[in-house]
């Protein structure tokens, strides 16, 4: 069952976070700075609102969604454009296959220790998740943590702000302003962390490269250099054909985490040599 995933500390501390956050930016913070009865503070309360539910939303979609599986009787489709010979491509077929899942696995595939199969493009095993992220549910975890980020930024102005108007000589005790002073510091933390890893994710995203990917290419990258060639990741195709291959080919549908319509089979996918 897929809901027996939610049985795991990091995904438990993950909502609890969510919760302490929510709860402290809205009915604390924001409520001591412009109060949630005014305007400002309503419509600051419902944009916080949005990107917190759509943070949640996204969470669960990475959590629920399978990643994406190998086809049972898969065989990779061996193309004999350079004149190899029969046993050479047997060679190259060979290469393909999984020995822990004794089978073949299309290309981006690789074998997780954790779920112990294979995964269809995998980019990681995320602990916080306890799934992995790969071809069906990468789009999720982007947006999830496009919406973290958002969210945690918008917190960190309203802490921020609040901190920033109140009159400490005559309502800021010791104790109160350790709370202020650690409630932001923990906020300020957390949204450099995830901005981080949105960064990260957005180069990723528009070279069309997974994680494992991109450590496979930097030595890849150095055997070029060495030789004196420019290396090129196989699957970079141009950013806005990488994009769309994962948030979709319309706008209107990036930003929702379910609509994967577009989402191919994940057992090919365009290389540079096909835009040639």
């Amino acid at each position: 069952m897929k809901w027996r995933r939610f049985v795991s500390l990091p995904i438990l501390a993950v909502l609890i976070l969510m919760e302490m956050v929510y709860y402290g930016t809205v009915f604390i913070f924001l409520d001591d700075w412009i109060g949630l009865e005014s305007s400002a503070g309503w419509l600051n309360a419902v944009i916080f609102t949005s990107l917190a539910s759509l943070t949640l939303f996204s969470f669960l979609v990475c959590v629920l969604t399978d990643p994406g599986g190998v086809p049972s009787g898969y065989f990779p489709d061996i193309e004999n454009n350079d004149g190899s010979d029969q046993e050479s491509r047997e060679a190259e077929a060979l290469q393909k296959r999984c020995d822990k899942c004794s089978a073949y696995k299309p290309p981006r595939a690789h074998h997780c220790r954790v779920c112990r199969r294979c995964v269809l493009k995998m980019d990681h095993h995320c602990t916080w998740i306890n799934n992995c992220v790969g071809q069906r549910n990468y789009k999720a975890f982007f947006l999830l943590v496009v919406y973290a980020t958002s969210s945690s930024l918008h917190s960190l102005v309203i802490i921020v702000g609040c901190g920033i108007q109140k009159d400490w000589e005559f309502a800021g005790t010791t104790r109160l302003k350790t709370f202020y002073i650690t409630s932001g510091a923990m906020i300020s933390l957390l949204s450099l962390t995830l901005g981080t890893l949105l960064g990260w994710h957005i180069y990723l995203l528009t070279h069309n490269m997974t994680t494992i990917e991109y450590y496979e290419g930097t030595r890849a990258a150095w055997l070029a250099r060495k030789s004196g060639q420019i290396y090129k990741h196989h699957y970079d195709v141009g950013v806005y054909r990488n994009v769309t291959m994962v948030l979709g080919p319309s706008m209107l549908k990036w930003l929702c985490p379910t609509a994967l319509s577009h989402v191919k089979d994940g057992t090919s996918f365009p290389t540079v040599r096909d835009t040639l």
